[in-house]
Order: structure tokens, then C-alpha cells, then sequence
């Protein structure tokens, strides 16, 4: 059985205290924000008093949308859970690319949270820009409970902003993927072309602006 108090222990061990869990979601979809979210638990929480609730708490693409729906809701309801979330929408995407996008967005959330964390929990490879210290770990969000915890309040963020981008520009169907490049995503992008929120540098759409661009001579 996985310990995911394991990591943060070993922290506390050495002294560090202010612990925050990072983890980001929407990086792959054709459309729509990257969000990250940053958790950080109470002391006691991490040394012995891990709420019973939160014992079945996964990465967010191991749980239900019911599932995450409901640690999103318990986690943001207590006020001795610090937590901040920020995102990158698709302009700032195509401007930067993706990964700076990430990482902006990861910077940001941990910005926000008071008190500053003083080391970082994050989901995957290091993150070089983060501006704090860090201790990367591939699959974090099934190997640590700070990390599942933001990765759930991002994923939820992000499917929340889709499902309200999906009536500002309907037809799309971001509210089924999210952005994602499913056939259906795909066929209505053939059919209504881009919108707002799709980004330009990615493929398919990328590949269709250099066929724009050799077209018009430019």
C-alpha cells in the first residue's frame, strides 16, 4: 500500500513546515486554460491527524467527476487548508508555448498562497523556473496527498471554466472534452473553425496556419 504522507513526512523531518502540493491540468487540450492549483495542509494533518475523509483522495484522472466534485468541495471548505489556483488561457499559451504557460501558472498559484510555502511538492519533472524549492516526483498525484489535492482542484477548475466556455461558444462540445482533440472536437473544428479559446500553436490548428501563411505568399 502507498504511503502518500511519505514525502511530506520526510520534509517535516527536516525541519520544513510550510509544504505545498503543485500539480497542473489542461496541458494537452487543442482548447481552453492551463490551470494549476496549490495545496497546502496543516502540520498537524501531515504528522497524525490526516482527516478520514480525504483517505481515498487520488490522483484526479483515477477519480469520478462525483468524486472530485466532492473533495473539491470539502478541501476548499476548510479553512485550515491554505490553497490557491491560477491559470494561463490560450493566448498566453500561443504566445509563450505551453510549458512556460505551465509554469507561469504554477508560480502564480504558489504566489497567492499566505503563508509562502517554503518547499514545494511537485507532480512530474523538476520545474525550473519555480521559484521555490522543490522536490519533483513522476506520478506525484498518486505518490502524495498535498499533490493529489491540488491536482484535483485543477482538474476541477479547468472542467468548470470548459463547461462555461461551452455555452459561450457552442457547438464545439467542450463541455463532453474538454478541449481535448476527440473526433467529435476535431469534426466541429473542421466545421466552425477556431474559436477564442483554441490554440493556435497547436496542431491541428498550427499546421493549418502555416497552410494559411504559404498560401498567401507571406
Amino acid at each position: 500500500m502507498v504511503d502518500r504522507l511519505a514525502h511530506e513526512r520526510e520534509l517535516l523531518a527536516s525541519g520544513i513546515t510550510l509544504l505545498a502540493g503543485l500539480d497542473e491540468a489542461g496541458r494537452g487540450p487543442l482548447a481552453g486554460p492551463v490551470v494549476a492549483a496549490a495545496v497546502m495542509f496543516p502540520v498537524a494533518w501531515l504528522r497524525s491527524e490526516f482527516p478520514a475523509e480525504l483517505a481515498k483522495l487520488n490522483d484526479s484522472k483515477q477519480l469520478t467527476e462525483t468524486q472530485r466534485e466532492h473533495y473539491f468541495t470539502w478541501l476548499t471548505s476548510r479553512a485550515e487548508v491554505r490553497y490557491a489556483i491560477a491559470q494561463a488561457g490560450a493566448a498566453v499559451i500561443d504566445h509563450i508555448n505551453i510549458l512556460q504557460a505551465t509554469h507561469r501558472a504554477m508560480n502564480d498559484a504558489l504566489a497567492q498562497i499566505t503563508p509562502t510555502p517554503a518547499h514545494v511538492l511537485v507532480d512530474g519533472l523538476c520545474v525550473r523556473s519555480l521559484r521555490w524549492a522543490q522536490t519533483p516526483l513522476v506520478k506525484g498525484d498518486a505518490r502524495s496527498y498535498s499533490i493529489a489535492a491540488a491536482s484535483v482542484l485543477a482538474k476541477v477548475t479547468r472542467d468548470r471554466l470548459m463547461r462555461q466556455f461551452d455555452r459561450q461558444f457552442p457547438g464545439y462540445g467542450f463541455a463532453e472534452h474538454k478541449g481535448y482533440g476527440t473526433p467529435a472536437h476535431l469534426a466541429a473544428l473542421a466545421r466552425l473553425g477556431p474559436c477564442p479559446i483554441h490554440r493556435r500553436s497547436f496542431a491541428p490548428l498550427k499546421a493549418e496556419q502555416e497552410e494559411l501563411f504559404v498560401k498567401e505568399g507571406r
